[in-house]
């Protein structure tokens, strides 16, 4: 009896070890992690701004520090940006990115540090701060000066002007000035000459200096203006700056024009100033008054202002000053605004695009994972099973091979063993033939692979759309419809019958920003 139990264990082993040896472990199961670094910025406070017409540096590192990177930047770039391979950035911003009612302006560009094999990028907002600039003052028309008169001079706006379109305020110098000579903040001069200061004027012009300073920077620039003897008339002006005639605009542009008003008599004599238009749409509160000389027209029309089928509507305004005995100076303007597309609206529509596609994917590769951990269950079952087949199998073989050996003396009871024995291994063989799990190991290992094929393709496809089109720029670009629908095509798995994917199927999790960042790394829901 002892003898019969070890030959039992010993076939009962070497099946043991028969099952063993067909198990394989796919090299795609195995997962392998590497450390990451990440892109760092200076630590102090303001580091990313940077003023209007200064050269601006930022040092981007890599932490913890890895050789073999070199930088550049990925999307973005303005004008004049640069970075070396160390990670210097560097950028003299142009005075004419950011006006003085605006103050700053975001830029946004995606720094990415990368070698042969790796990529790693981060988001940077560049703020860029208005830089004030002195006022320009170039060479005045002189001053001509009648005799027994109230001489009036507006200093040309045209010709002093604030290039950052500040209010000017004007300084004269006083120990210079003519006797009963006044200068305004606004750079009106009066002067009414005597007879021996007329006298000496004709015989020799002279030079009154004077400064000019904007608001609120209070940055000066000094100018002269030569006084002149004459006999003519000073007829009233109303100045327009920037001296236009002509305006072009697009749809949600804002247009800005000043006016100063003069009046020979005075400027208490100015009674009013005011405009006509042949465009209703155009308000009177447009036009704001900021002293009673000074006045400003700020005008944006909306998206709807032309209406389709149009590209441009134009019209004029005609901007008149009148003084109490009715006398006018008029001003016309003619104006054409161009039909604009909504940027707004269309990179709100492609954000929602943008989001709607990495959603699906997420919501794709989620239900794929599912798949794939119900298939490797299904195949380990199917090994157990197999194993435990081939145990039986050995045991009634053995069983049967030793039947002759126990039932020497009684041939009746021999037979019967040999019979059920028989019988038994001839059944198991069948059913290991159709491996008994209702389908083969090989059908169940050729959907997994696939199941996994197809989700390692749509994680590669997914990481690239959600990086190349992280920023409402690149989702104006003609190629984000297409590349998109490519990503949407790669999404029609083959075999879904085979697969048995459910069509109802409902992911456990949210698809909201913290999921799909997770899976999709490059995914930008702030850039909408």
């Amino acid at each position: 009896m002892k003898f019969s139990k070890s030959i039992i264990f010993i076939c009962f082993f070497i099946s043991i070890q028969t099952v063993w040896a067909q198990i394989e472990i796919p090299n795609d199961q195995i997962e392998y992690k590497y450390g990451t670094s990440v892109i760092t910025s200076p630590n102090w406070a303001n580091w990313n701004l940077m003023p209007e017409g200064k050269k601006g540096q930022i040092k981007f590192n890599l932490s913890p520090h890895r050789k073999g990177f070199h930088f550049v930047i990925r999307q973005g770039k303005q004008l004049g940006m640069e970075i070396d391979s160390s990670g210097l950035f560097t950028w003299t911003p142009s005075y004419s990115l950011v006006d003085r009612i605006e103050q700053k302006k975001l830029f946004q560009v995606i720094i990415e540090a990368k070698n042969d094999t790796e990529s790693i990028k981060s988001y940077v907002d560049i703020i860029v701060e208005h830089s004030n600039r002195p006022p320009v003052i170039n060479e005045l028309k002189p001053f001509y000066i009648q005799y027994n008169t109230k001489n009036k001079y507006q200093i040309d706006n045209s010709v002093i002007f604030d290039e950052d379109f500040d209010p000017l305020v004007f300084d004269p110098s006083l120990e210079e000035l003519p006797e009963g000579m006044t200068i305004t903040s606004r750079g009106e001069i009066s002067w009414s000459p005597s007879f021996t200061q007329f006298k000496a004027l004709k015989e020799n012009p002279i030079y009154i200096q004077f400064t000019v300073e904007d608001q609120p920077a209070k940055s000066k620039s000094s100018g002269r203006l030569k006084l002149v003897a004459t006999q003519l008339d000073l007829p009233p002006t109303l100045t327009t700056v920037p001296n236009v005639s002509r305006i072009i605009l697009k749809e949600n542009e804002t247009v800005n024009l000043g006016f100063y008003l003069s009046d020979p008599n005075g400027d208490e004599d100015i009674e009013t100033f005011d405009f006509l238009s042949n465009n209703k749409g155009i308000r009177k509160q447009d036009l704001k008054q900021n002293t009673p000389t000074q006045f400003e027209f700020i005008w944006t029309p909306g998206y709807d202002f032309v209406v389709d089928p149009l590209d441009s509507v134009g019209f004029y305004i005609d901007f008149f000053v009148l003084d109490k005995t009715q006398k006018r100076e008029v001003k016309r303007i003619y104006f054409r605004v161009e039909n604009t597309v909504n940027e707004e609206e269309i990179d709100r529509k492609n954000f929602e695009l943008y989001k709607g596609t990495i959603t699906r994917a997420w919501e794709l590769l989620e239900q794929l994972k599912e798949k794939e951990e119900e298939l490797k269950k299904t195949y380990n079952r199917a090994k157990k099973g197999k194993k435990h087949r081939s145990v039986v199998n050995a045991s009634l073989g053995a069983t049967t091979g030793l039947s002759s050996i126990f039932t020497k003396e009684k041939p009746d009871t021999q037979r019967l063993i040999s019979t059920v024995g028989g019988t038994t291994v001839l059944t198991i063989g069948t059913l290991e033939a159709t491996e008994v799990i209702g389908k083969s190991m090989k059908d169940i290992l050729d959907r997994l692979n696939y199941v996994i094929e197809k989700k390692n393709d749509l994680q590669t496809k997914g990481d690239i759309f959600a990086r190349d089109f992280s920023l409402r720029s690149a989702r104006r670009e003609n190629d984000f419809t297409k590349k998109m629908n490519e990503l949407l095509t790669s999404m029609n798995l083959k075999g879904l019958v085979a697969l048995e994917l459910n069509s109802s199927w409902e992911s456990k999790k949210e698809a909201n920003t913290k999921n799909l960042s997770k899976t999709f790394k490059d995914y930008n829901p702030l850039d909408i």
